[in-house]
């Protein structure tokens, strides 16, 4: 099993020099990064280079996560067509990264409004068929589309496992597959551990985070129960820990962090805990 990070620990704003980040989690005892999608569109060959150059030598892995601005809903019939012409630029650049997971809300938009109306049925529906077609663009590059279950507070249409899995059933794509998240299993599934058995062999991604958004051991997520459950269903791909102590920024605003969740947040403090926890989460997990 590989074991990675998001770079938005460290950050306030949804991009970042993420060839710093490649060196500071090879240094921390991660084997991947995970790198937001928004900037890499627009990534001039040499950053292409220098991005990939590093991550080879240090021999990390980049992965890419990424929360659909309404732009990019490819659920969307405005705009779809527009959207999949943007990730046909962001698959361009993850293949000449070496990078072939993405996940996220691919298939809606983050964070959603609720405030306008809201008809999950037909949704769905064009979420099915803007995931078809995302899919046929991830295929030529060798990507797996892995599609994030959030909780009801951040989305509508994947909620759990069990409406994770109807709906990539219903898609019907071999690249595309279920993203489970422990911060949104804690809130929508009665038993995190039953969760990840509904998910199975459809698990493509798979991400950690305690319930109050700490690095995992600072929490009291049921990190055995979750350990066992991923070894029940032969998981043995990535574990990202996602997560998000710092207030400000957009990223502060977008996850609704309105207090430091950790006294010292200092780099030297947030290093040391990032390299504490995934000791302890391969130590719990694989």
């Amino acid at each position: 099993m590989k074991h990675g990070i998001y770079y938005a620990y460290w950050e306030q704003e949804w991009s970042a020099d993420y060839v710093k980040y490649v060196h500071k989690v090879s240094d921390l005892g991660f084997d991947i990064l995970e790198i937001g999608g928004t900037p890499l569109p627009d990534y001039s060959q040499d950053q292409i280079h220098e991005l990939k150059a590093v991550s080879d030598t240090e021999g990390i892995e980049l992965t890419v996560g990424y929360g659909p601005s309404a732009a990019h809903n490819v659920g969307n019939p405005l705009v779809q067509e527009s959207a999949l012409e943007w990730y046909r630029r962001l698959f361009d650049v993850m293949e000449q990264l070496g990078s072939t997971c993405i996940g996220g809300a691919l298939y809606s938009y983050w964070p959603v409004d609720f405030g306008k109306p809201l008809n999950k049925a037909e949704d769905w529906k064009r979420a099915v068929d803007g995931i078809q077609k995302l899919s046929e663009l991830a295929k030529p590059h060798n990507i797996q589309l892995n599609l994030e279950c959030l909780n009801r507070f951040e989305n509508y249409l994947l909620n759990t496992a069990q409406e994770g899995v109807q709906f990539v059933k219903e898609v019907d794509c071999d690249n595309v597959g279920v993203m489970l998240d422990t911060f949104h299993m804690n809130i929508e599934e009665t038993s995190i551990s039953s969760a990840i058995r509904t998910a199975g062999s459809l698990l493509g991604h798979f991400h950690t985070g305690e319930c109050n958004r700490m690095v995992p051991g600072k929490g009291r997520m049921p990190w055995r129960e979750i350990g066992n459950a991923l070894k029940d269903i032969g998981y043995q791909k990535r574990i990202v820990m996602e997560p998000f102590v710092n207030m400000g920024g957009q990223v502060g605003q977008d996850i609704k962090i309105w207090r430091p969740i950790c006294g010292d947040l200092s780099e030297e403090r947030l290093d040391l805990d990032a390299k504490e926890s995934v000791a302890f989460q391969r130590f719990m997990l694989d």
